[in-house]
């Protein structure tokens, strides 16, 4: 079963509150510090990711099981630890990337 989490939207300036992801090479805010759960993430010019990930607003779900969530699926980015005890993917559904999200 799904559970929204958050909306992330990419933006162009690093946000002045933000949690850096030294391996992603990314900035990421809390989503709980916004009324209406957004997180922004600014992505250095190195970073990784696929382009469809940092040009595109995504949809992020807690997930009971993510590996079955992943089965079948479009991978966009494999399992990785973005936070301590959390497990995330990335998988495009619709044309738009889906973060999926476990706890440990």
């Amino acid at each position: 079963m799904r559970t929204l989490a958050h909306i992330g939207i990419p933006v162009k300036q690093k946000p002045a509150k933000s949690l850096y992801l030294e391996g992603s090479r990314l900035y990421i805010t809390d989503p709980a510090d916004t009324k209406n759960n957004i997180e922004f993430l600014y992505f250095e010019p190195e970073c990784p990711m696929p382009e469809i990930v940092k040009e595109s607003t995504h949809i992020a779900y807690m997930v009971d099981d993510i590996k079955a969530e992943l089965e079948g699926a479009k991978v966009l980015i494999p399992p990785f630890e973005p936070l301590p005890n959390v497990v995330a993917a990335f998988i495009e559904e619709d044309g738009i990337p889906i973060e999926l999200m476990q706890t440990k």
